[in-house]
């Protein structure tokens, strides 16, 4: 009798669980992301888990794990077992690049379509730009099934391509706290969101988003490697500049600075981070917001006399060319360019931002405004540091090689280069 009483509540509960598993709504979860501009939910809930979850599961290390509550980084609550999970997907702008830097790629049971370079059909529009965590593991990728399209126009979380990885996890970059918990519900795993914060590299957020991926695998070593390395060089950078006047300091511009994949000359910034970790003089600072925006014409024109150093983001040379074919004069205002002083950074954004790559970016851009105080500063050497870092392998020359690299840093030939 106990034997058949044991069976059929075994089957009851079989029953109950093909039912909860079989409920999943395939529609599409929307949310909001793209690779430069997120909106953020303040307010967080509880995020919902399945039954999976509740297992004490081994961790990598052989010990046993047991279910924690974290706080992800739009404030929900989500509840995960620390280095238990096995089959991981990355959904939304910038949530694989993250991933990559702490947890194991080799974990990863899908990606979206704009980063498997196999595939024909497929955004495609950052190709030729560098990105170091497609360099660092695109062939690894490309053996991967879709968990759904990607890109900066893809507004919505693909919940049937992510079911059909069959993850036990789910990391985004999708910032919405509603439809965040909705997707973990229809999913039935647990789904944590993180985000990098207006600073990038140096914000508060990217240093919570990479403790959070930490704890999670059971790699907070890892993390916290990555954490200090990155305090340690915006200090170093910070230092060497701190006791230079005001009045010995160049006017600098930065322009096509990407924004919703569009820039060009007059894309800029007024309270651009890596001129404020570097202690560089802004050309501009009257703008009513300090987001990456556009300025007129006529504005960069006013300015054009005050701009003793100018800087082009590589990915607007695209974009700023055939406006030059169209009026070679058009920075003839900009005593920069009549000097010769203009330089090209690396992509600064494309599919979120490249943070190994601003990192860099405040170097060199410090040791060209400052030249003296950084008179030892190999940008080659340091972008191979930087990326040995972040992603595990040096890779300077792939990303110099890119095609909207253009060869790499460099101060460029005013006369010729858009020729």
């Amino acid at each position: 009798m106990k034997k058949k009483l044991c069976g059929i509540v075994m089957a009851i509960a079989m029953t109950a669980g093909i039912i909860g598993c079989g409920s999943n709504n395939t529609a599409s979860v929307e949310s909001s992301g793209d690779e430069s501009s997120k909106v953020t939910s303040q307010t967080g809930s509880e995020a919902s888990t399945s039954s999976e979850d509740t297992d004490t599961t081994s961790s990598d290390d052989g010990q046993g794990s047991e279910e924690i509550a974290i706080t992800d980084m739009i404030g929900r609550e989500v509840t995960v077992v620390p280095g238990s999970y096995k089959k991981v997907v990355c959904i939304g702008a910038g949530a694989l690049r993250m991933y990559t830097y702490v947890g194991d790629v080799a974990l990863l049971c899908g990606v979206e379509d704009i980063d498997n370079e196999s595939l024909e059909e497929r955004p495609q529009m950052f190709d030729g730009v560098a990105r170091p965590y497609m360099l660092a593991f695109g062939d690894e990728f490309e053996a991967l099934p879709s968990c759904g399209v990607g890109g900066p126009n893809a507004q919505a979380a693909e919940a049937e391509k992510i079911l059909s990885c069959e993850p036990d996890i789910v990391i985004s970059e999708y910032e919405d706290v509603d439809k965040e918990n909705a997707l973990s519900e229809q999913l039935g795993v647990p789904v944590v969101t993180l985000k990098s914060g207006p600073m990038g590299v140096f914000d508060e957020s990217f240093a919570g988003s990479m403790e959070l991926l930490g704890q999670i695998f059971d790699r907070e070593d890892r993390a916290q490697e990555l954490v200090t390395y990155i305090e340690d060089e915006k200090k170093a950078i910070s230092e060497k500049t701190a006791d230079i006047p005001e009045e010995d300091k160049p006017s600098v511009y930065i322009c096509g600075l990407g924004n919703w994949g569009t820039t060009n000359h007059l894309m800029t910034a007024q309270n651009y981070v890596t001129f404020n970790i570097a202690g560089v003089k802004n050309v501009v600072t009257d703008l009513e917001n300090n987001g990456i925006q556009e300025i007129e014409e006529e504005k960069l024109v006013a300015l054009g006399e005050d701009i003793d150093i100018m800087f082009i983001d590589a990915a607007a040379v695209k974009n700023i060319k055939p406006l030059y074919a169209e009026d070679n004069t058009m920075f003839d205002s900009i005593k920069a360019w009549n000097d010769g002083e203009v330089y090209l950074e690396m992509a600064y954004n494309a599919y979120y931002t490249n943070y190994e790559t601003a990192l860099i970016n405040t170097w060199y851009i410090a040791s060209v405004v400052y030249p003296d105080a950084f008179e030892d500063f190999d940008v080659v050497a340091k972008t191979n540091e930087v990326t040995q870092m972040f992603l595990g392998t040096e890779l300077a020359d792939e990303i110099f090689a890119k095609p909207a690299s253009f060869g790499g840093y460099q101060k460029i030939d005013t006369a010729t280069f858009f020729e």
